[in-house]
């Protein structure tokens, strides 16, 4: 989900993993020209991982990293990567760290999958948001009664910033209504 340099030779690494749920790992010497973890580091990449648990903290180490999809449609237009990373985003604030929930993944990886596929509209962001508020307990899509973002932003204290500069984007770029 996200990766940040370390040292000079190592990066940390966010996962969000079906069996662990959303994890940080240290990378050591990814950042080298010869790591065996060249190329497959890549964000929005869909990858299987195998870690060393840290019994001090909650950073572990990364050992092994196998790709399965680089979902490479998303990195075809800026509206794609930005609304891939809006999804990131939300699933970061929504999300705490080493708390395994299976739907979550799968979730997101519908959503690269969409976008590997196709560019982002309204609808997709506001399925996204619904799923993820069942998902997290605040919203009963047989009720209604909630406003997904609305629930989101109140049990989490806040929804991403970027949220509102991609709806205005989407919206720019929606088919007008013929009158």
């Amino acid at each position: 989900m996200r990766k940040r340099k370390l040292s000079d030779t190592s990066l940390i690494i966010s996962w969000c993993s079906e069996s662990l749920g959303c994890i940080q790992t240290v990378a050591k010497g990814a950042r080298r020209a010869k790591s065996p973890f060249a190329g497959k580091l890549d964000l929005f990449f869909e990858v299987e991982i195998q870690i060393a648990r840290s019994r001090k903290s909650n950073l572990h180490t990364l050992t092994e990293v196998a790709l399965k999809n680089p979902f490479g449609g998303i990195r075809e237009n800026y509206l794609r990567t930005q609304t891939a990373s809006y999804f990131v985003e939300l699933v970061e604030i929504c999300t705490e760290s080493d708390h395994h929930e299976p739907e979550l993944f799968a979730l997101l990886r519908r959503a690269f999958g969409y976008l590997n596929e196709n560019n982002p509209n309204l609808r997709a962001i506001a399925h996204f948001e619904t799923e993820l508020a069942r998902i997290a307990g605040v919203h009963d899509p047989k009720m209604l009664k909630s406003d997904p973002p609305f629930a989101l932003a109140s049990l989490f204290g806040k929804l991403p910033l970027s949220r509102t500069p991609l709806l205005k984007t989407l919206a720019s770029e929606a088919p007008k209504a013929k009158s």
